[in-house]
């Protein structure tokens, strides 16, 4: 389930998270973009996307043939994706309690969603139910490693400082400040080997990995990302 508090936090900051998102080539996601494309490649089969914020990844899951179905807990980022055209049908619904029939969907979207489920293994349940047989589940997620540590300064050579522990969940809070956008962001921190737990319980498999590098790393808060993984992508199927 979605975190009451998770919730809430995404309902104060949508209007920042909208604003943030939908300005052209401001944060990391269209450096990355290319390369989800081609990792997802193309298809014309039905797709889920959970957390959908104000549609970006349902947008491109819809030019690479999709029919697509957008949810967010928050009823403002469902109203931002429907104005902008993002999907095919939407739905304001938690990663836990999707109405949608069982075996309904080719592709389920969770695109950096699972750091803000109270419940991961709730919501990978809901996942596979709603998936068919020989369905695919994709998650993006920031890579646990990252939250644990930060550059020692903005070179692009900087050392990766590692503060504390890689182990244990822990709570994460911060904002962040680029060409006069300011986000706020918030959600859980856990390490891989939880979400891989939670995969197993729930009857589901890696079946491709990636730790992907900027298509583009013109900037040096890009080029240090060529270096460590800022994000992890699964291709996750039902066992």
């Amino acid at each position: 389930m979605v975190a009451k508090a998770d919730e809430t936090h995404w309902t104060q900051v949508a209007p920042q998270w909208i604003a943030w998102a939908r300005s052209p080539q401001h944060d990391v996601f269209w450096a990355y973009r290319d390369a989800l494309v081609e990792f997802l490649g193309p298809n014309a089969g039905d797709a889920l996307e959970i957390g959908c914020g104000e549609g970006r990844v349902s947008r491109e899951l819809r030019k690479l043939g999709y029919r697509v179905t957008a949810t967010d807990a928050v009823a403002a980022m469902v109203d931002a994706a429907r104005q902008s055209d993002s999907a095919d049908q939407y739905a304001v619904a938690g990663a836990s309690d999707l109405p949608f029939d069982d075996k309904q969907f080719d592709l389920v979207m969770a695109y950096n969603v699972l750091m803000d489920v109270d419940d991961v293994s709730a919501a990978l349940q809901e996942a596979r139910r709603v998936m068919k047989p020989k369905g695919l589940l994709f998650i993006s997620l920031v890579h646990p490693f990252r939250d644990r540590g930060r550059f020692a300064g903005p070179e692009p050579d900087a050392a990766f400082i590692l503060e504390g522990t890689y182990y244990g969940r822990e709570r994460f809070e911060g904002e962040e400040e680029h060409s006069g956008l300011r986000m706020h962001f918030s959600g859980w921190s856990q390490p891989l080997q939880d979400y891989m737990a939670a995969m197993e319980k729930t009857g589901l498999a890696i079946a491709s990995l990636r730790e992907p590098v900027p298509d583009k790393a013109a900037e040096n808060r890009l080029r240090q990302w060529t270096r460590i993984p800022l994000f992890i992508w699964l291709k996750v199927r039902i066992l």
